[in-house]
């Protein structure tokens, strides 16, 4: 029995050979990725055993595609709750807790607070309430880290301690190949 060709992503790396990014891992579905095959966009690195077919032509489905031309990473990542929580390492900043996360305003929005990277923590939803609109200071809850614009370098090395819950072998090779080596 054939698995669905859904089941078969390609893992897409920029021109340097390193990930578009890592978390959340970039991946494309076959059909993007076929397309981009035909319009010459990318190069087929490693491919799947599975093989699709139309009348008149047919194809090994890509696991690892390369773009041809270097697409320059963006200085600041999108400002999203994702982002956020993947900056606080998924984690609540004023007690470490990974359950029912939010994101805090650290100066309280009814005391002009902007809702930006610099003003934004992770928190559980306990801390969170705890905390209410006060200042850090009226409750004594400080959160462990100051919020900061974070670089989309930052992220992806972030990103690289909380691996997908799926890796194909063909991935590997392309995924950690410019982390440090154990001694």
């Amino acid at each position: 029995m054939q698995t669905s060709v859904e089941k078969y992503p390609a893992l897409v790396l920029n021109a340097d050979y390193r990930p578009l990014s890592y978390f959340p891992l970039s991946l494309w579905s076959w059909q993007d990725t076929l397309k981009s095959v035909f319009l010459e966009r990318v190069n087929i690195v490693s491919e799947y055993d599975r093989v699709v077919r139309s009348p008149s032509f047919e194809i090994r489905l890509p696991s690892v595609i390369c773009l041809k031309r270097y697409v320059k990473q963006s200085k600041q990542p999108a400002f999203t709750r994702f982002n956020v929580f993947l900056r606080d390492g998924f984690r609540c900043q004023y007690c470490n807790s990974p359950e029912e996360l939010t994101f805090d305003h650290v100066l309280p929005r009814r005391l002009g607070g902007q809702t930006s990277w610099e003003n934004i923590t992770t928190a559980c939803a306990p801390c969170n309430m705890k905390k209410g609109g006060r200042l850090p200071r009226e409750v004594n809850m400080f959160p462990e880290i100051r919020p900061y614009i974070p670089t989309p370098q930052m992220l992806n090395h972030q990103g690289r301690a909380f691996p997908p819950n799926y890796l194909h072998e063909s991935w590997r090779d392309y995924l950690y190949w410019d982390t440090e080596l154990e001694e």
